[in-house]
C-alpha cells in the first residue's frame, strides 16, 4: 500500500528537450499567460476565470499538497531555442493510495508549442515516474471528444481508451463527450522517443 504523502518530496524530471520542475510561485508569469489562452481553456474544459491573486495563492500552496504533484514544463535551451521557455503544466492528482491510482492532466500553451511532441514527451516522463519511481498501479485521465490530437498523444504514450462519458461537458451551447483513458503499470510502454 502506498503512503498518503506520496508526493511530499516531488522530483524534478528531465527528458531530451524538457525539464519538469515542481510548480511554484516562480512560474506565475507562464501560468498566467496560459490561463489567457482561450484554446487551452477550451481543450481543458475550464469554465472559471481567475484573478492574479488566486493564481499566486494557488501556486504558493502547491508545495504543501501531498495528494498531488504539479510540474511546470520547461523547454531546455539548445541551438534552435537558446532561451528556456515555460510551455505549460503536467499534473498527477486525486491520489487514491488504497488503490495505488492517480489522475493525470496536462495543458500546453500557447498554440505554437502544441503539435511538436512536447506533450507526449512530458506525459511519458511523468507516467514513467508514476510507475517506476512511485510504485503506482494505475494512471487515468479524461480527454474531451473535441480534442482528438490529445487523445492520439495519450495513445502514443501508452494510454488505452476505456470508455466514454456522454455529454460530460457543456461548452458554448453544445454538449461534449469525455473519453476516459488509463494506463496500468504492467501495460507495454512505447519507447521513449518524441
Amino acid at each position: 500500500m502506498l503512503q498518503e504523502n506520496l508526493f511530499a518530496q516531488q522530483a524534478t524530471l528531465t527528458t531530451a528537450r524538457l525539464r519538469l520542475e515542481p510548480m511554484g510561485p516562480e512560474h506565475f508569469d507562464g501560468a498566467w499567460v496560459a490561463l489567457q489562452d482561450t484554446e487551452a481553456t477550451r481543450l481543458t474544459g475550464t469554465h472559471a476565470d481567475f484573478t492574479p491573486e488566486q493564481i499566486r495563492a494557488w501556486l504558493a500552496g502547491l508545495a504543501g499538497q501531498h495528494d498531488r504533484a504539479d510540474w511546470a514544463v520547461i523547454r531546455c535551451t539548445d541551438e534552435q531555442h537558446p532561451k528556456e521557455r515555460y510551455l505549460g503544466e503536467v499534473v498527477l492528482n486525486d491520489l487514491d493510495a488504497d488503490n495505488e491510482s492517480v489522475g493525470f492532466r496536462i495543458a500546453l500553451s500557447p498554440a505554437d508549442v502544441r503539435g511538436q511532441g512536447y506533450g507526449t514527451e512530458a506525459t511519458r516522463a511523468v507516467v514513467g515516474h508514476a510507475f517506476d519511481d512511485l510504485g503506482l498501479h494505475r494512471v487515468a485521465l479524461e480527454v474531451f471528444a473535441f480534442n482528438p490530437r490529445a487523445q492520439r498523444a495519450y495513445e502514443k504514450a501508452g494510454f488505452a481508451v476505456e470508455g466514454r462519458q456522454r455529454e460530460a461537458l457543456y461548452w458554448e451551447g453544445e454538449w461534449v463527450d469525455a473519453i476516459t483513458m488509463a494506463m496500468l503499470a504492467g501495460d507495454p510502454r512505447p519507447a521513449s522517443a518524441q
